[in-house]
């Protein structure tokens, strides 16, 4: 991967649009997983277990589960797949990898780069098919009898009808769904910092990965100037644009469905009497671009605010207190990432325990690394990837009875 890491990048940002200076960091976060993994190999460590009887002992091991089916999303066309596939294969399981329909050329390169580095034939497969098919494809890795594990990433609804599809023959599961990221900045926070954590949260890949803020919660005392340093920030450092030309830092969205919806996300909230600040509409290079945009005078009923945006929308919500930020924050069927601002050591604990997220970012915007379990809790899914973790969900645990001695 590193010796084609241009090539790499290059595919990523001509079939999905992403900048290629974003596609370049996301094929080296991809080798990463790859690196990371085949260090995991070494440490799959079993156990010994001490027992009452004189003439048993007792033994754990630790073996792949089997063939994994991987379905991978579009918005990190490469980086979805190590961090899967690496794990698969460091615990020794096959693989047979069904990548985005928008997607499937970052898979296809991934599969030839395995070929020449000598994974064997047969151990990394890939299946792409149209969106028509999709859905029968779907279907058929999780009810095929050889398949023994199931690795998802992509919205909760279709993971719900994966995990049904799965049921009737008990296949292991991992799931990475669908989030509604709160972002709050508290009155003690440095706003400074909380507007480049924002900037860094929302805009990244336009605004199209699970872990971006989709709900801005600012306290009162702090709003009015966080609104115009966000606006201020927005205008100054964002420049839509095709994904290969320099200084673009926001290219198109994946697809005319997904403009759509951030369409009637910022119409919905001007109708119930949100505020826009700047942006709102498609830019004028084309109809899958639209305009970075801020509101505020957000409310909780708006669908901003309930649903997952998946574009480039920061929505600006008020709260005066620490509870009441937590009640709104918390108020998701799902939770994924979380993040905050705040300068006040023990209200920093208590609401990075109190945040019901997999992963929380405190005065911190990024959160992705390899070393650290990436997941979430309620509907956002099941297991966690990457770190020490990730490589648990490929493996079962095997007890052995040794007796007669």
């Amino acid at each position: 991967m590193m010796q084609h890491k241009d090539d790499l990048a290059r595919i990523i940002t001509a079939e999905s649009g992403k900048p290629l200076k974003e596609a370049q960091g996301e094929v080296l976060y991809s080798a990463q997983f790859l690196e990371w993994f085949s260090e995991e190999a070494r440490r799959i460590y079993g156990d010994v277990i001490s027992t009452a009887s004189r003439e048993k002992r007792a033994l754990v091991l630790k073996q792949p589960v089997g063939v994994a089916a991987v379905i991978t999303p579009w918005n990190f066309p490469s980086a979805m797949i190590t961090r899967k596939v690496g794990a698969a294969l460091a615990a020794g399981c096959t693989v047979v990898v069904k990548p985005a329909e928008d997607t499937p050329f970052s898979a296809l390169a991934l599969a030839e780069l395995a070929n020449q580095a000598g994974i064997p034939p047969g151990a990394y497969n890939v299946v792409p098919c149209s969106r028509r098919r999709a859905q029968e494809v779907g279907e058929a890795l999780c009810t095929d009898p050889l398949v023994s594990k199931i690795s998802f990433t992509g919205s909760t609804a279709t993971g719900k009808a994966l995990l049904h599809h799965a049921a009737n023959s008990v296949k292991r599961v991992s799931m990475e769904l669908g989030g509604l990221a709160p972002f709050i900045v508290f009155d003690s926070a440095n706003v400074d910092q909380a507007v480049a954590g924002a900037m860094a949260s929302k805009f990244r890949n336009s605004g199209q990965t699970c872990v971006c803020s989709n709900r801005f919660l600012v306290q009162s005392g702090i709003h009015d100037a966080f609104v115009s340093k966000l606006a201020e920030a927005m205008r100054a450092s964002l420049r839509v644009g095709n994904g290969f030309e320099e200084g673009t830092t926001q290219g198109p969205l994946i697809n005319e469905k997904a403009v759509e919806k951030v369409e009637t996300h910022v119409s919905d909230a001007l109708a119930k009497g949100a505020t826009l600040v700047t942006g709102g509409k498609r830019h004028q290079l084309g109809n899958n671009f639209f305009e970075p945009t801020l509101l505020s005078n957000v409310t909780r009923d708006m669908l901003c605010a309930r649903e997952e945006t998946f574009g480039p929308l920061a929505p600006v919500i008020k709260f005066h207190t620490e509870e009441e930020a937590l009640v709104i924050a918390n108020a998701a069927d799902v939770g994924l990432a979380g993040y905050f601002y705040s300068q006040d050591p023990a209200q920093i604990w208590r609401v990075a325990e109190q945040l019901e997220v997999g992963m929380v970012g405190v005065n911190e915007g990024l959160l992705s690394a390899v070393e650290c379990p990436f997941g979430g809790v309620k509907q956002s899914g099941l297991g966690r990837e990457g770190s020490k973790y990730g490589i648990d969900e490929y493996l079962e645990v095997k007890y052995v009875c040794l007796g007669g001695l």
